[in-house]
């Protein structure tokens, strides 16, 4: 059975008995029952999802895919194409603010060069060309030397970028089960060697414009409400994004029914990555935790394959991406936080997961009402 479709049948629901189980033990806490709101929800949903009471999130990792796309050239993002490995370089060097925020909250962080238009293994091996940017890597010398920067990320490329979806397909319909697969291998590796809790993130110029034509193609919303200013575009350039989309769609007629055939015709690498991370959390029973609102296209790929999915996902934060609510909503998820962020990078994963460990605190290390010998509420 093809990997997709082999991880898909693995996924189950969440055990509503330890649910209500969980709950119970809540209730028997020393404090007002649901007195502690969402930290209340989450461990409760911990524990039905991983089948583990208590529940353990110790091993925290988050998987950032970095992809270019072939629609930058319509001039759709306020950044030249070439920051996407100069950020992904960042990313390695721990100089980026997913870095500082991973590191505050113990999360481990695994680059993955998924599409960018850059030959990172030919740079780690010391081959460089004349001119290339080395963004935030020490200039080489001799140029022989091999970078050690380079052996940290995971060699995962589909292509050198997507195609321009404005002309025709993002990419054929191999690479998008490609893009899936390695999401879905990279996460699955990481539940067996002992990962607790699984997050995304993404870096990619253009990434906005993908994910709001998958939003568009997959639930029918226009373009015109729900296309933001991603990297901070103009209004001019905000009206040229929207009608690029919706010329994207025009051309290539995704299939709303065919999750696939969407992540095909207008996706992104990146966005297909995360898909396949999304599918192996839950085939592995494992929380994931989507990032904001690129991130949530990925999630929302994975649910449409697999609505089951559901019951493993954790949407962090909202972004003040316009389109990202209509996300939440087509997920169904009800997100942790709402800092106004639109970084993007898998920073507001980190942050909610730092919201998820401390549930678990509260669900292990508070003491009952019996334990505690403390009276109970009078009836």
């Amino acid at each position: 059975m093809p990997l997709i479709e082999d991880t898909i049948a693995r996924i189950v629901p969440a055990d509503a008995d330890l649910h209500a189980a969980a709950q119970r033990h809540l209730d028997s806490q020393t404090k007002p029952q649901g007195s502690l709101g969402r930290l209340e929800e989450l461990a409760a949903r911990l524990v039905a999802m991983t089948r583990r009471d208590p529940p353990v999130v110790a091993d925290r990792r988050l998987f950032v895919f970095s992809a270019d796309h072939g629609v930058v050239a319509e001039g759709v993002s306020a950044y030249p194409a070439e920051v996407t490995p100069q950020m992904t370089l960042n990313f390695l060097a721990g100089g980026a603010a997913v870095n500082a925020l991973a590191n505050h909250v113990g999360v481990s962080v695994t680059v993955v060069d998924i599409g960018v238009d850059y030959d990172f293994a030919k740079r780690g091996s010391g081959v460089v060309s004349e001119g290339e940017a080395t963004a935030t890597t020490p200039t080489q010398s001799p140029e022989t030397t091999p970078d050690p920067l380079f052996a940290r990320l995971a060699h995962r490329k589909v292509a050198h970028g997507t195609a321009n979806m404005a002309r025709g397909p993002a990419m054929t319909a191999e690479q998008a089960r490609q893009s899936i697969e390695t999401g879905i291998d990279l996460a699955a590796a990481a539940i067996d060697d002992g990962a607790d809790i699984l997050a995304i993130g993404e870096m990619g110029i253009g990434n906005t414009t993908a994910a709001t034509a998958v939003l568009a193609a997959l639930t029918g919303l226009d373009p015109e409400g729900i296309t933001g200013r991603g990297t901070g575009i103009d209004d001019e350039r905000l009206a040229h994004k929207t009608a690029v989309i919706r010329r994207a769609l025009e051309i290539n007629r995704p299939d709303a029914d065919d999750a696939l055939d969407v992540l095909a015709k207008v996706g992104g690498f990146e966005i297909g990555g995360m898909a396949g991370v999304v599918l192996a959390a839950a085939a592995g029973r494992r929380p994931v935790v989507a990032d904001g609102f690129i991130s949530s296209a990925g999630a929302l790929v994975a649910l449409r394959l697999c609505p089951t999915a559901a019951d493993y996902l954790i949407c962090s934060h909202r972004s003040v991406e316009p389109g990202h609510a209509a996300m939440l909503e087509a997920l169904g998820g009800d997100p942790l936080l709402d800092l106004g962020m639109r970084l993007g990078e898998g920073t507001g994963a980190c942050l909610a997961i730092d919201l998820v460990a401390a549930a678990v605190r509260c669900y292990t290390d508070m003491a009952t009402f019996d334990s505690a010998g403390v009276a109970r509420k009078s009836e």
